[in-house]
């Protein structure tokens, strides 16, 4: 039997959004870990309406680290959306340059969020409390930390041979995680930050 073979050879080898499979990795990613973060917000309220001794153990977190970080974080969300229509330009010096900016805020709110933890009025074994601003903080961090991590690998590789083609595209499934990493942040500062002062 005659066998029919189609000629591929002239479709694209990577593409932007939806279309390709990391991107629908990535936004699964987010679902899952935002569940994590609803999980832990509900088990934070659920304690605090519980728990007899919530009141006097939720002391208000200092809000200097935390508003600046907060700050920082909401600012950069305007790079990161240059950073995604200059990846579908394929724009190759913005992209470099923009990973470059992106990189540098992500190391500075590494720095902030450690300023953050050594400035924290209570401990992660004091009490329930400490146990979830701990979890809470800490989890996000670790968004925060492999994000940049991704972003400073990714930034390498756009200054040398590989920053073509479907590198593009991996600097526009980044740039998508980044605003996962800041719209769940928001969530949280205002229920470990606001939420005790009321």
């Amino acid at each position: 039997m005659a066998r029919i073979v189609m000629d591929v050879s002239g479709l694209p080898t990577y593409a932007f959004g939806s279309r390709v499979t990391p991107w629908w990795g990535t936004f699964s990613f987010c679902l899952l870990e935002g569940t994590g973060f609803a999980l832990g917000i509900g088990g934070y309220l659920y304690l605090a309406v519980t728990n007899d001794h919530w009141t006097k153990d939720a002391v208000p977190l200092n809000l200097v680290w935390s508003a600046l970080f907060t700050l920082i974080l909401v600012v950069s969300a305007l790079p990161n959306f240059l950073i995604k229509r200059a990846a579908m330009r394929e724009s190759l010096r913005s992209v470099r340059l923009l990973l470059l900016v992106m990189s540098s805020v992500g190391l500075v709110l590494i720095g902030l969020r450690i300023m953050e933890f050594s400035t924290l009025p209570v401990g992660w074994s004091d009490n329930a409390y400490g146990s979830f601003v701990w979890l809470l903080l800490g989890l996000h961090g670790v968004h925060v930390l492999t994000d940049v991590a991704d972003t400073l690998v990714l930034a390498v590789l756009m200054f040398t041979r590989h920053g073509t083609g479907k590198r593009f595209s991996d600097a526009e499934d980044n740039a998508f995680y980044w605003y996962f990493v800041v719209f769940s942040w928001l969530p949280l500062y205002a229920v470990l930050y606001w939420l005790p002062r009321f």
